[in-house]
């Protein structure tokens, strides 16, 4: 008789920002997800930026040591009006891939256009309705908050689908 093989892969989603950046884990059994963990990293605004930059360093290390993903999902930069918040989230997103890459973790990189396709189905789909798609996807009672944490998740689901769809596609 032969064993049943089980595809199971950790996906840690993150939602960059200096103030605060969101963290979600999941993991990936098939087609079924499963919420690991999920949460923020915050930074004073009364801290230098090196040193916010250090802290979101060091917590984000900790998160890949401990939960140890197989692959990291990160939202692209969109510039929307606010050049100056777009810079201090680079910098802040440049961090977190430099964890990752240290970890020689594989990296996808969506914008949010992709991600509401992914949940929703349409790329202009409200926050609400991504949120209710996270909760619905990973079987939770609540939205998960911060918003932050719910974006990092949405993050995490939307590689997962494209994985899926990439694998699926090669196999054929």
């Amino acid at each position: 008789m032969f064993a049943e093989r089980v595809d199971s892969m950790i996906i840690l989603g993150l939602d960059p920002g200096t103030a605060t950046t969101g963290v979600g884990i999941i993991q990936v059994l098939g087609n079924q997800f499963r919420p690991i963990n999920y949460g923020i990293i915050s930074t004073p605004a009364d801290l230098a930026m090196e040193k916010r930059l250090v802290m979101i360093y060091e917590q984000i290390t900790e998160i890949i040591e401990t939960y140890r993903p197989d692959q990291v999902a990160i939202e692209k930069l969109f510039f929307n009006q606010n050049i100056t918040t777009g810079i201090t989230v680079g910098q802040a997103r440049g961090v977190l891939l430099l964890a990752c890459a240290q970890k020689d973790l594989p990296i996808g990189e969506y914008t949010p256009l992709e991600v509401k396709q992914a949940l929703v189905g349409y790329g202009r789909a409200e926050k609400k309705q991504i949120q209710h798609m996270v909760k619905t996807f990973l079987g939770l009672k609540e939205i998960p908050k911060p918003d932050d944490a719910a974006d990092a998740l949405a993050i995490a689901i939307c590689h997962a689908h494209y994985y899926q769809t990439k694998t699926r596609s090669r196999l054929s």
